[in-house]
């Protein structure tokens, strides 16, 4: 599959690119597959992007800015975390260098410049709080909406746990520098947040995390597409307009983002069917593939019903 690159309209940014691939026939029903925090859209992988086209839909995944081989936006420089979480205890103004809506917005122009009129949305972890924005703000350009491993921002859910929150916002080393230890660090962060019931790949891991840096490593991206989630504030009130098919697929044992958490998003969600997943922690792992494609296309298919 042919990887391309696009330049779209950013809301944010003047002159946005962002880098994508299709699958399937360009003329069948869209899913837009959207990554999560620091992540590329390597993290769909090929295989499940194949299956997903194989049950008769042109499946779309794309690095979100920041990310990959998309744009990149280090002239805004590293967040200072701790400062971050000051001014937001303090409720003193926060600076971020683009927000979720931003990013939402560039999943749109996305679909504008491929034309497509509407898609089925799919999203994990960060992913899942931009589609959620993508169904409650454009509600005409979304079929259906899948929600994987994410949150509405409901400030009374409860937090990541702290060993993972440190492991996520600690100095890692620089990748041009030393990127072995990148990505040991990285192999790491992934064992400590898959669950139980499957066996961590960390062959796997780690080739996809080589993969990532090979792509293109976006200096300071995780840290501003995380304050970008700090300041989203809590969506629930715009999750009760939506009124298309959704589905919210959650582990249990996800460390990064509490179970509470996505059973808050489908009681935010009108009539949004809730799946949890025993064994799973902040990852789809490859057995879990087939489960998640079927229930992605359950969703689809009741959308095309209504």
């Amino acid at each position: 599959m042919t990887e391309n690159r696009i330049h779209v309209r950013g809301v944010s940014a003047s002159r946005l690119i962002l880098a994508y691939e299709s699958f399937g026939a360009e003329a069948a029903d869209a899913i837009l597959l959207v990554s999560g925090l620091g992540t590329q859209m390597i993290r769909w992988p090929a295989s499940f992007c194949q299956a997903l086209a194989a049950r008769g839909y042109r499946v779309i995944r794309f690095d979100n800015r920041d990310s990959g081989r998309s744009s990149h936006f280090a002239q805004h420089g590293p967040v200072d975390f701790g400062q971050l979480v000051s001014r937001l205890m303090s409720e003193r103004g926060v600076e971020v260098a683009y927000t979720l809506d931003d990013m939402a917005d560039d999943a749109l122009a996305l679909l504008d410049a491929l034309s497509i009129r509407r898609a089925h949305v799919v999203g994990r972890s960060m992913g899942g709080m931009i589609a959620q924005i993508l169904a409650s703000e454009h509600a005409s350009r979304v079929s259906s909406l899948t929600t994987i491993m994410s949150a509405t921002g409901n400030p009374a859910m409860p937090p990541a746990e702290p060993d993972v929150m440190a492991m996520l916002t600690r100095s890692s080393a620089d990748p041009a520098v030393d990127p072995s230890a990148f990505i040991e660090r990285g192999v790491s962060f992934g064992r400590r947040i898959a669950g139980s019931a499957y066996p961590f790949d960390e062959a796997d891991c780690r080739s996809l995390l080589c993969r990532e840096l090979e792509r293109g490593h976006a200096a300071g991206g995780l840290g501003r597409q995380l304050a970008a989630i700090a300041v989203a504030g809590d969506r629930r009130r715009r999750l009760a307009t939506i009124a298309v098919p959704t589905l919210v697929v959650h582990g249990l044992e996800d460390p990064l983002v509490p179970p509470a958490c996505g059973v808050d998003t489908a009681q935010s969600i009108p009539d949004a069917e809730w799946m949890p997943v025993a064994g799973m922690g902040h990852d789809i792992p490859a057995p879990l593939h087939g489960t998640i494609i079927d229930a992605i296309e359950r969703t689809a298919r009741r959308s095309n019903a209504a």
